[in-house]
């Protein structure tokens, strides 16, 4: 029996549609003829959902009773008894009751797609597990119920649900998702707008990897190994030389030419696990390329061309960086390089063969250092030891003469030679094959004591052994360097692990440096931080230290290693070699990954709780308002009617009292209104129109809802003024908060002023000026010359702080200034077109 098809409609958050998508599909395959079935719908009493499942065949659900409650879930045996084609099951993570066959949905599907049946299913993308912790750090709340990603990534179609963060809002607004009790809590919270754009960034890149999983899939299936540039890929290729950074930034600047593209790095290890790579060059370059957006790979195999390009195949990339070759002519001559191999050999992929510093014929050539690999002790060691061992053997085989041929000094110099390159490595054996040669010469050759040779022989052996001791000595050398490296690297690889499973362990930075100290038996050992502060010595802090007496300042240190310019691990101690040295410094730098992260830990940490506190702040000023609100409203009402029943000339005083009082109440519950609505445009809550708004009537409508104040302010528009693109009621609500504030600061003599004019921007700039009803010149040019911002209660009133937010909504702009004896508020937003033209819209 065929396996049935499992399609997913995938959401960022719930309130996208996912249920109705379904429910829209279901009715589309019943319409082309399907058995199509409602195994399981929720639709949360969304009416648009709910009619849309009309007309589906639902399958009765099961009732279940759990710890005294009852409760509905999918009916899976009379499912799979209609047997239908196709089955809706709605909430594909969700946990089932405890009673039911499975304890998850998605293992109910199994069974039904295992029978044949088609399921179309819905899933939000903070209910798969491996995004679980994510989800939790963006929202602050965990997901209960969870779906292993390895369920959804074997669906035969996944279709992604989206919606913009400003869409989804409003329709939180509108009541389309929750009921209203509901809709403040969660605009404020789990759907801020931040919330929604990670949430819907983290839905899109999944998807995005299942559709190259997929793609992948389809090249192996089919056997294509030619790249497919579906997406650019860069590789840059890493040898661990010095020219790798510039190799790196070069890859990154022809990777930010073109948006989305993926930058990867390589680093290719002979298969014995052996390089001449220094391990501190390539983790600098790591560093690099990892601050750069990339990331990090290494392969392993005994052609680096081979396995460059074998990665690049396996990875899809489109472009290779290369750096020219360090290699001399006479080296290019008698072999191809690696970039003339990797371009006839890299087919449709493009390659960049970028010049450096260190290039063929760029830079000095230098010598490579005679010790490299076996360090210089017992580089030393074997010179020495050949200066005193050549000459005793020489001695021993005078004392000898009578007993050994030439032949036979020739094989035990030659021994004395191999011993000399397995502790010296190369050139002390070079140097031991000369000295003996010329010895064997001077005294075992005729004529004896001298350089002569006169039998053909003998020239010939020696000859031989020269190439035989030289020969033999380099591959003993190369045996003892790499016998070196792999004893050094094992060494190296052991601290490192240890100290990186320490950190994985979560141990504190006391405990890693204690294990640091250990490992290299130093005495003491300090991290110290540079201070902020600026002072002609600087001054340092210890972070974390271990042993006795650590030093506090680098200068008391005797080995230092520098993290960053204001980071340094300094210790006291038997001085290291250049190997342990670059060990250390590599543990250095892992200790300065550990710290730089327990600041961020500790950063975000603070950061959360802020921002739970911004949360709850928010909320209680929701409360508030809305608490306020209502016995505000009553003392109104209350206050109209004792001045109802107010009478007679001796009830002046009460009238008096009571008009106070009530212009009081009014106040009081403006200021709940600003506080209300500044709240809900700081929390996204608040919806905008912007389309052209006739100024001429806001202003009216703003004078009308000022009352009898609003009749002595002063209207000074051109006649022919254009529309301006604002929210008409909230264009509106502005301008009568302004007109209000500037009633109260306006002297009886010098009632408030509105002019606006067109600038030569093109925007529309509209002043609300009071003190000063008509501002001259001279006024106009003291103003330009000692303007103050509005400072102080005035400038900080809650009107002007909503109008300002509200003004800024609608990509306007809002200024307010003390200028002459007058106090001026300037808003300017956009007009139409000169044709009257305009596109509404939200704002940018």
């Amino acid at each position: 029996m065929a396996r049935g098809r499992l399609r997913i409609y995938l959401g960022a958050a719930p309130g996208v549609g996912k249920t109705y998508a379904m429910l829209e599909e279901g009715q589309r395959l019943r319409a082309l003829g399907a058995e199509v079935v409602v195994g399981f719908v929720e639709p949360h009493g969304r009416r648009p959902t709910a009619a849309m499942a009309e007309g589906l065949e639902t399958v009765p659900r099961r009732a279940l009773v759990h710890r005294g409650a009852s409760f509905s879930e999918m009916d899976l045996d009379a499912v799979l008894a209609r047997r239908p084609q196709v089955a809706l099951v709605d909430e594909l993570a969700h946990s089932n009751v405890p009673g039911t066959r499975n304890a998850k949905r998605w293992q109910d599907v199994e069974e039904l797609l295992d029978t044949g049946i088609d399921v179309v299913t819905t899933l939000n993308v903070q209910h798969l597990e491996s995004l679980n912790d994510v989800v939790r750090q963006i929202t602050g709340v965990r997901q209960r119920e969870t779906l292993p990603d390895e369920v959804a990534r074997r669906a035969d179609q996944i279709e992604l649900v989206d919606l913009p963060p400003e869409v989804l809002r409003r329709r939180m607004v509108h009541g389309d998702v929750y009921p209203p009790d509901r809709i403040e809590s969660a605009l404020t919270h789990y759907f801020r707008v931040g919330n929604l754009t990670a949430l819907r960034e983290l839905a899109l890149l999944w998807l995005a990897d299942r559709v190259e999983e997929g793609l992948q899939r389809y090249r192996a299936a089919h056997g294509i190994s030619a790249p497919w540039e579906t997406r650019e890929r860069i590789l840059v290729a890493l040898s661990g030389g010095p020219e790798g950074e510039t190799l790196i930034r070069r890859a990154a600047r022809i990777s930010a030419r073109t948006p989305g593209t993926e930058l990867l790095g390589l680093h290719v290890v002979p298969e014995d696990g052996l390089t001449d790579a220094d391990p501190t060059t390539l983790d600098a370059q790591r560093t690099l390329l990892e601050s750069l957006g990339g990331s990090y790979h290494q392969a392993s195999g005994e052609d680096v061309v081979e396995a460059l390009l074998q990665f690049a195949e396996a990875e899809n990339v489109t472009q290779i960086v290369l750096g020219a070759s360090r290699h001399g002519r006479l080296a290019a001559a008698l072999r191809a390089g690696t970039g003339e191999r990797t371009i006839k050999g890299s087919g449709p992929i493009d390659v960049h063969i970028v010049t450096h510093e260190e290039a063929a014929g760029a830079a000095a050539p230098r010598l490579p250092h005679p010790s490299r690999g076996t360090g210089p002790r017992r580089y030393w060691s074997a010179l020495a030891g050949t200066v005193l061992l050549l000459p005793l053997l020489t001695l021993l085989l005078a004392a000898l003469r009578n007993h050994l041929d030439l032949s036979s000094d020739l094989v035990i110099y030659l021994l004395a030679v191999v011993v000399v390159a397995l502790v010296g490595g190369l050139y002390p054996a070079l140097f031991a094959a000369v000295a003996a040669a010329l010895l064997a010469d001077y005294y075992f050759t005729m004529p004896v004591h001298s350089l002569a040779m006169e039998r053909p022989n003998e020239i010939i052996a020696l000859i031989v052994f020269i190439t035989t001791a030289a020969l033999v000595g380099t591959a003993a050398g190369e045996a003892a360097q790499r016998t070196h490296q792999a004893v050094r690297a094992t060494s190296e690889a052991r601290a490192l692990s240890r100290l990186a499973t320490a950190m994985m362990r979560g141990q504190e930075l006391p405990a890693l440096i204690e294990q640091i100290r250990e490992n290299f038996g130093l005495t003491s050992i300090s991290l110290l931080e540079r201070g902020p502060e600026a002072s002609p010595e600087p001054r340092w802090y210890v972070v974390a230290s271990a042993g006795d007496r650590p030093p506090e300042k680098p200068y008391e240190a005797d080995v230092e290693s520098p993290v960053d310019e204001n980071l340094t691990l300094a210790a006291r101690g038997s001085g290291l070699s250049t190997e342990d040295q670059r060990v250390l410094a590599a543990c250095a730098a892992e200790l300065g990954l550990a710290h730089t992260r327990g600041r961020i830990t500790g950063a975000a940490a603070e950061a959360d709780t802020l921002a739970a506190a911004e949360r709850t702040r928010a909320s209680l000023l929701l409360a508030a308002g809305r608490d306020l609100r209502v016995p505000l409203h009553t003392a109104e009402e209350a206050l109209a009617r004792l001045g109802d029943r107010r009478g007679g000339p001796s009830s002046q005083e009460t009238a008096h009292l009571v008009d106070t009082a009530r212009t009081a109440v009014r106040r009081a519950t403006q200021l709940v209104t600003d506080l209300d609505e500044l709240s809900r445009l700081h929390a996204g809550a608040l919806d905008l129109y912007l389309r052209p708004v006739d100024l001429n009537e806001a202003l009216a409508a703003a004078l009308d809802d000022l009352g009898p104040g609003g009749h002595t302010i002063a209207v000074r528009l051109p006649e022919q003024l254009p529309d301006v693109i604002a929210d008409a009621a909230l264009l509106t609500r502005v301008l009568t908060a302004l007109g209000a504030d500037a009633l109260r600061h306006s002297p009886r003599d010098r009632p408030p002023v509105f002019t606006a004019e067109v600038l030569p921007s093109g925007r529309l700039e509209i002043r609300v000026t009071d003190g000063c009803p008509d501002l001259g010149p001279e006024a106009r040019a003291w103003g330009a010359a000692t303007g103050l911002r509005a400072a102080g209660t005035r400038g900080e009133s809650l009107a002007l702080r909503l109008s300002r937010d509200l003004v800024e909504a609608m990509s306007g702009t809002f200024d307010a200034t003390t200028t002459g004896p007058a106090f001026v508020v300037t808003l300017t937003l956009q007009r139409t077109a000169p044709g009257g033209s305009a596109t509404p819209g939200r704002p940018e």
